[in-house]
């Protein structure tokens, strides 16, 4: 599975808080499963929640979301454009510590496939796993921008130009 590193380092990437103290991102893959495809080729697919825990967190949580979902619109796009997973795509909890700090748990369900081929020349199995296609209405990220929040910077990542 790639996902969890992937938005574990756009995450630590884009928050100073998780930058400067990456254990304080605690992931958890619960729920898994593999969905076989049915084909002699053995591809398949992985899916599972994985579960992001931010201990001690004393930032806005905007810091923490907006990358997040930045990271999704582009890895796991059905969030977005499904009205069915819609909904209930993001569920989060929050545990006040105390007046600086809490401990967030964000879940969020993924998918990845995995292409398994068999090349009779070499006789080789080779195992690929496919990134998302690339959705043609979605502009390229774009360069790293500051995210405001009250006029107080609150985190960096990639944002498209304009308003999309």
């Amino acid at each position: 599975m790639l996902k969890p590193n992937s938005l574990r380092a756009f995450l630590t990437d884009s928050n100073s808080f998780l930058k400067a103290d990456p254990d304080r991102l605690l992931m958890f893959v619960d729920e898994g499963r593999i969905v076989a495809s049915g084909t002699l080729a053995l591809s398949h697919e992985y899916r599972y929640t994985l579960n992001l825990i931010v201990t001690d967190y004393p930032g806005a949580e905007d810091a923490l979301l907006l990358p997040l979902l930045a990271w999704l619109r582009t890895n796991q796009p059905e969030l977005f454009e499904n009205p069915e997973l819609r909904d209930n795509a993001i569920p989060f909890d929050v545990d006040l510590n105390n007046n600086q700090t809490v401990d967030i748990s964000i879940k969020v369900a993924l998918t990845e496939r995995v292409i398994v081929t068999y090349d009779d020349a070499t006789q080789r199995v080779n195992v690929a796993h496919v990134p998302e296609p690339v959705h043609p209405a979605l502009p390229d990220q774009g360069e790293r921008r500051p995210v405001y929040l009250h006029d107080r910077q609150i985190a960096t990542m990639p944002f498209p130009v304009g308003n999309p």
